[in-house]
């Protein structure tokens, strides 16, 4: 005959047991992107992963699969400098750091940290600015560890609701918290914040969450429901459907931006701070569309 408490420990065994088997697969983001340089020709990359000023990457490594995007501050064009250098070398260093193994999950605010000093101590001279968000999946733990400086973002979209999202860090009206380096003798008078100050978050996924990470040009342009209905034609986890729901979403950015009848977003928010704005507002796009997945070598 077994105890009353024996019982107990074999049911708790029991129970532990298959929770830990539950909890044993690994998760992963299938992900695909899409973007359209202001300047430059539909779905067409510049150099590496950059549409425009804007740069991403997709990086794997064996405990995380780790999503960056940024946006290089376009002003810099009017002193001889290009942005996409800045913020397609910052994405560059910060996907190497990954695939080196120089990173832990839960902390994202530390990639670009390390990204952004690289970038500082570079012997090769580096002029710019740029906003960056960085999104960590935790595949054994089902975590994602987010760190987002400006108005770049993402969005966790769970049963066709936003269940998480990014805040947007803005000084004021159109001029968003960024990344800088100055000309020797002029950091005082470049709006430069510490990668430290971006706001960083974690949050429990679930398989078939779908995460949009994305710059401020498909933001700008585009309300969350406008979204959350492109996103009901994506109905699988294979890539060919998440590239396909990609290019939908920025191609409508994209036409919207160039709408001048369209209250946009963007337009709304300048209104809001005592402008007369209306349309959309052209600017480069980059949208990085993922599934969280089972798995698989």
């Amino acid at each position: 005959m077994i105890s009353v408490l024996s019982y107990g420990r074999l049911v708790a065994r029991a129970v532990l047991g298959g929770l830990s088997q539950t909890d044993s697969r690994d998760y992963s983001l299938v992900t695909a992107s899409c973007g359209f340089g202001k300047d430059f020709r539909k779905g067409i990359l510049k150099k590496g992963m950059c549409y425009g000023d804007d740069a991403c990457f997709i990086a794997r490594h064996r405990s995380a699969d780790v999503l960056g995007v940024a946006d290089g501050v376009g002003g810099w064009r009017d002193y001889g400098v290009d942005p996409s250098q800045f913020s397609a070398t910052l994405m560059k260093t910060c996907e190497r750091l990954v695939k080196e193994g120089r990173f832990v999950p839960s902390n994202p605010v530390g990639i670009l940290t390390m990204g952004y000093y690289e970038l500082l101590q570079n012997k090769v001279p580096l002029l710019g600015s740029s906003t960056a968000c960085i999104v960590v999946l935790d595949r054994q733990r089902h975590q994602l560890h987010t760190a987002n400086l400006g108005d770049s973002g993402f969005l966790v979209v769970r049963g066709g609701e936003v269940v998480h999202r990014s805040d947007e860090q803005q000084h004021y009206f159109n001029t968003p918290f960024q990344l800088s380096i100055a000309p020797p003798g002029a950091e005082g008078a470049v709006l430069s914040d510490r990668p430290e100050a971006a706001d960083s978050s974690s949050f429990d996924v679930q398989l078939g969450d779908i995460i949009l990470t994305a710059t401020d040009g498909l933001f700008d342009n585009m309300p969350d429901y406008m979204i959350l209905q492109e996103l009901k034609k994506l109905k699988n986890t294979n890539y060919e459907s998440i590239q396909q729901t990609a290019r939908s979403i920025a191609e409508q950015a994209h036409e919207l931006a160039y709408d001048p009848n369209y209250m946009s977003p963007f337009a709304q928010f300048a209104c809001d701070n005592g402008l007369n704005v209306r349309g959309g507002k052209p600017d480069d796009i980059t949208v990085l569309l993922s599934i969280v997945a089972e798995y698989t070598d």
